[in-house]
């Protein structure tokens, strides 16, 4: 369904019939024959050469080059009952304001940081999440393994060895476009798992097949294998996002040949915590070095995500934005 946009934009005009050139606020660029300005509903002439146009764009996410521009929220990893309730209360508003066209999240932990159970995949489907994707922690709840394999909405990473459940990457629709998503796993501190460069080479090869869009979720732990995987796969797919350190890094970028990189989404769950887990518990490990049961802490709540806006015809990422939302229990 249609919906009307506004953008506000700055116009550079030569003359009426020459080529204008526009500036969203923000700072991004676009290219448009003043032929086709009959979507302007009012110009205020500000001097000879500079006009404020607002435009009322008739197609949802309209790119003003010709295409349309999908736009994508990852959200960090959920982490436990304070990081669902963080989806409940700031998804739907994150999706308003940023006109999300797909929702994806990591909810390895979201079964009290332990793994994911098919109610809880549930829930999160119905707060407005679209897909979700998975790491260290997929098999923490044994229950998965007899959903994963039927349920095209969640994956796991895809160097896991041949023969283990579930899918490495899947694909959704939205405005009649197919997104594909890949789910890798790191080896560094981890799990000795297959290759996940190669692994990756592979799985984009036979996604490619389906659409240029690509949103890979690397979920690793050092920040050197994830900043090598985001330049190997630079043009390659439009996103790669890392996941599992659950502390969001202040490095989202565009690479050189088009694609969208974070070394960590960040985590969302329980704001006052180490990484999700009672501070208490983890100050006391570290002062006696004794083994502790990890729980889930409580209290505060935070949401951390990034927005992705990506070109339908290319594939190519166009702007990554990290974005987090507090709020008390």
């Amino acid at each position: 369904m249609k919906k009307a946009e506004y953008w506000f934009l700055r116009a550079n005009v030569r003359d009426a019939k020459s080529e204008v050139t526009f500036e969203m606020l923000g700072g991004r660029i676009f290219d448009i024959q003043s032929s086709k300005l009959e979507r302007i509903i009012y110009i205020e002439k500000l001097n000879n050469n500079i006009l404020w146009i607002n435009v009322r764009m008739l197609t949802k996410n309209l790119n003003l080059k010709g295409g349309t521009y999908v736009h994508v929220l990852f959200i960090g990893d959920i982490m436990g009952k304070p990081g669902r309730e963080a989806v409940k209360r700031f998804l739907k508003p994150i999706q308003l304001e940023y006109k999300i066209d797909v929702t994806i999240a990591n909810a390895e932990n979201a079964a009290a940081g332990k793994g994911l159970t098919k109610v809880i995949a549930e829930e999160l489907y119905d707060y407005g999440i679209q897909f979700l994707t998975m790491g260290n922690h997929v098999w923490d709840q044994r229950e998965i393994r007899n959903f994963i394999d039927a349920e095209p909405r969640l994956v796991r990473p895809a160097n896991y060895p041949v023969g283990a459940p579930g899918q490495g990457y899947g694909f959704i629709r939205t405005m009649g476009i197919k997104i594909g998503i890949l789910n890798l796993s790191g080896r560094i501190f981890l799990p000795p798992l297959d290759d996940p460069f190669s692994g990756a080479i592979r799985c984009i090869n036979q996604i490619k097949q389906e659409t240029p869009i690509i949103i890979v979720d690397f979920h690793a732990e050092a920040s050197s294998e994830k900043v090598a995987l985001g330049w190997f796969l630079d043009g390659l797919v439009s996103a790669v996002v890392g996941t599992h350190t659950h502390i969001q890094t202040a490095d989202a970028r565009l690479l050189n040949q088009g694609t969208a990189y974070i070394t960590d989404v960040g985590m969302t769950g329980p704001r006052d915590s180490v990484l999700g887990i009672k501070k208490e518990i983890i100050i006391n490990r570290f002062l006696t070095q004794l083994p502790a049961k990890f729980e889930v802490a409580s209290g505060a709540f935070q949401l951390n995500a990034v927005v992705i806006d990506i070109d339908e015809k290319t594939g190519k990422a166009r702007h990554i934005e990290a974005i987090q939302r507090f709020a008390e229990a």
